[in-house]
């Protein structure tokens, strides 16, 4: 039997009441029919005229912009940047909130996850209900901190630099990203012609003036020869084999945290916020409380961050096994650390290799899994391992309430959850828990 066809409902527009906010970015609404619509450029107590940008009829929701206000909020503002707004640049969602707004819509989001999927009040999670701001970020409403030290360009038809539009490929051409670091800005990307590329990543390390750019051409293209503002190193993405190539300088950066300085290879995973690294470690370790001689696991371990702060810590007799699935960021590691003789560094997925260590006991566990979380198989096996405290760094609340959960039904409960406001104007979040055996008691 032939389906019926469906009716796009792209272009209608709604009045309508904004509900609360949601995880993604947006706010709840319903129209007078009842239909869900998720709701950008909007904040929870608005009425507004919705318009869809994603939806037919029959669907569980439609997603839609905010076009016109026609009861504002007092959390609103008028979008620093110029860029933002319905149909334009994708990359922050909350350019039209206070900056104290903006934080209380993500504990208002973090607040949601964790009661829906972990079965956790704030209370009962350690936390305080608040996300508090990275050092040096709290602005006034209208001001952006300048704090994406890696951006990642879009280069369209025309080889202009701009950022893509929200769930969408098409680019919205700019001549400058507001809440990128002065260390990108300075590079010039947006006024250079990148004619053959796909895209330009501009990378500013933390704590060295270490500068690079990363160029992906479109099949058949060409790096172009251009001369940056600064000095940098430049390198190529090769597609088909999936190798990042060093054209130009260093294949990597020297990044700075924890009072040391770790090697970061290109296209490697470091935190974005110039503050985040050391606010992470910061937490972490003040959350485990490491003891000279224990023994630890550093998970998703990157370049070896939070291994080199817990071997740091533990001393001489103590002993860290980081797990990292990257080749290169294993290697980075392993170049990082070599002056810890007790720390050793695994390259493969975290549920693959630690089932072969033969390990059945720790003292401490660190995780910092991908944004879709460890999953209900790896948290067994770590609560398995009878750690006495476990350390879990998340950028994605749902993930982590997920996980949380799984925690719970092992036997662990939640001491204490910290929440970090590390990408301003974004609905992103980054939250540190600390988790103990729950037979410790409340």
């Amino acid at each position: 039997m032939q389906a019926e066809p469906t009716t796009s409902l792209v272009g209608e527009e709604y009045e309508v009441e904004i509900g609360p906010v949601a995880h993604g970015g947006h706010c709840i609404a319903r129209t007078a029919e009842g239909q869900v619509l998720f709701v950008r450029h909007a904040l929870p107590g608005e009425r507004v005229v919705a318009k869809v940008t994603e939806g037919e009829e029959g669907a569980r929701f439609l997603r839609a912009d905010a076009v016109r206000i026609l009861e504002a909020s007092k959390d609103r503002i008028e979008a620093p940047c110029p860029f933002a707004g319905p149909g334009r640049c994708g990359g922050c969602d909350w350019q039209h909130a206070k900056p104290g707004a903006q934080r209380r819509l993500k504990a208002d989001v973090l607040a949601e996850q964790l009661r829906r999927l972990a079965g956790l009040t704030p209370e009962e999670a350690g936390w305080d209900g608040t996300v508090v701001p990275a050092e040096g970020d709290k602005l006034p409403a209208g001001e952006v901190p300048q704090w994406r030290t890696r951006v990642q360009y879009a280069v369209d038809a025309e080889g202009h630099a701009g950022l893509r539009r929200h769930r969408s490929h098409e680019v919205e051409r700019i001549d400058h990203c507001m809440i990128a670091a002065p260390g990108v800005s300075e590079l010039g990307i947006e006024k250079h012609d990148w004619a053959g590329m796909e895209s330009v990543e501009a990378i500013a390390a933390t704590g060295s003036q270490d500068r690079q750019v990363i160029l992906t051409p479109r099949p058949g293209g060409r790096l172009p020869l251009v001369e940056l503002d600064k000095p940098v190193s430049v390198m190529r993405v090769d597609e088909k084999a999936g190798g990042v190539h060093r054209v130009h300088g260093r294949p990597f950066v020297r990044e700075r945290a924890d009072g040391r300085t770790h090697r970061v290879g290109a296209g490697g995973f470091w935190q974005v916020h110039p503050k985040a690294a050391d606010t992470l470690v910061t937490a972490v370790m003040q959350g485990l409380l490491p003891r000279k001689g224990e023994m630890a696991l550093d998970l998703y371990c990157g370049v070896g961050l939070f291994a080199g702060a817990l071997a740091d810590r533990l001393g001489d007799k103590g002993a860290v096994l980081g797990i990292e699935s990257g080749k290169r960021a294993v290697e980075d590691a392993r170049h990082n650390l070599a002056d810890f003789p007790r720390v050793r560094i695994e390259q493969g997925k975290v549920e693959s290799v630690l089932p072969r260590t033969g390990i059945t006991e720790v003292d401490l566990i660190v995780l910092d899994p991908p944004r879709a979380g460890a999953g209900r198989d790896t948290v067994k096996h770590l609560a398995s391992l009878r750690a006495r405290r476990i350390a879990y760094v998340a950028c994605d609340p749902a993930a982590l309430a997920r996980d949380l959960g799984y925690f719970g039904e092992n036997g662990y409960r939640v001491r204490m959850l910290r929440a970090f406001d590390l990408f301003p104007m974004t609905h992103h979040v980054e939250c540190v828990a600390i988790l103990e055996p729950a037979e410790k008691g409340i």
